[in-house]
């Protein structure tokens, strides 16, 4: 075989994380996605449907992970404690998959990286059948980063009974970034319910966060001024009456979501909800607290 052969039949340099629990109706189509990478790390939960068997399958190594409710969550333990044998790790969710050009793009980032220490990827989301365009689009994650270099922040001590995984929380690079121009496909909520299932976790860690005030004191270090600007004006909207109206017109008016038809609207309505559900579990927290002080 040929040097420039055995060049192009060579994996990417780069170590895959996929976090998961019970995955095994995505986790098929994520991993075929990546199988051009050198090494695949699944980072479970105790999944009894089947998925260790198909990571498996696939190639993958399995590593099972026990939260302790607090910290660190299952994206920093990995980072912490997997063997990489790669400086350049990829993060990847189970329900979202990457276009066959990523492989030669990630190759060429991490061969002219010179000082970079990591890399922005936008996401586009599917929604009851159609690719949103408008609403949450641009949605911009650090996901391709040198291992050691890039951490998850740290928003909070307490429990917030929203998962085991990083979700709305930050890679802190050390360093330089870039934007890769692939997108990722997000096929986060396959049904409304799942939306309804997802927020209503999420809006927990949302409350907390809110009521420890801690949300802007990270948003300058995260190396994105357009992450900045978007924690800054979620903490300045805090402070505003009518936060759900004004996460629907956001999403609806100031995003386009209009654009995308119904289904903008449905978006942007439910976005509206989950503000009102972190509103009312961050008054009901700081009552709490009131009680016990």
């Amino acid at each position: 075989m040929s040097g420039f052969a055995a060049a192009m039949n060579a994996r990417v340099p780069v170590s895959v994380i996929v976090p998961i629990k019970n995955e095994a109706v995505n986790l098929p189509r994520c991993l075929d996605c990546v199988k051009w990478a050198d090494e695949i790390f699944v980072v479970d939960s105790q999944s009894t449907d089947g998925s260790i068997a198909i990571a498996q399958q696939h190639g993958a190594k399995v590593v099972q992970f026990e939260f302790n409710g607090t910290w660190p969550k299952k994206k920093n333990w990995a980072l912490e404690n997997l063997a990489f044998r790669n400086e350049w790790i990829f993060i990847l969710d189970a329900d979202e998959v990457l276009p066959p050009q990523t492989e030669a793009e990630v190759a060429q980032a991490i061969i002219g990286a010179a000082d970079i220490a990591g890399y922005w990827i936008n996401r586009r989301f599917m929604f009851m059948g159609r690719w949103l365009r408008h609403a949450y689009y641009p949605n911009w994650n650090l996901r391709l980063f040198r291992h050691a270099l890039g951490r998850y922040e740290k928003l909070t001590d307490a429990p917030t009974n929203s998962g085991d995984n990083e979700v709305h929380e930050h890679v802190l690079v050390n360093g330089r970034t870039a934007k890769l121009e692939v997108e990722i496909d997000h096929y986060a909520f396959p049904s409304i319910d799942v939306f309804v299932e997802k927020h209503n976790r999420y809006s927990n860690w949302e409350a907390r966060v809110a009521a420890d005030t801690l949300l802007d004191s990270s948003s300058g270090k995260i190396s994105s001024q357009t992450i900045d600007q978007r924690r800054k004006l979620k903490t300045f909207s805090q402070r505003l009456p009518f936060r759900p109206m004004l996460r629907f017109l956001y999403v609806y008016v100031w995003q386009k979501g209009f654009l995308d038809g119904a289904e903008g609207y449905y978006f942007a309505r439910l976005h509206g909800f989950y503000e009102f559900l972190s509103v009312a579990k961050t008054r009901e927290l700081l009552k709490v607290r009131q009680r016990t002080d």
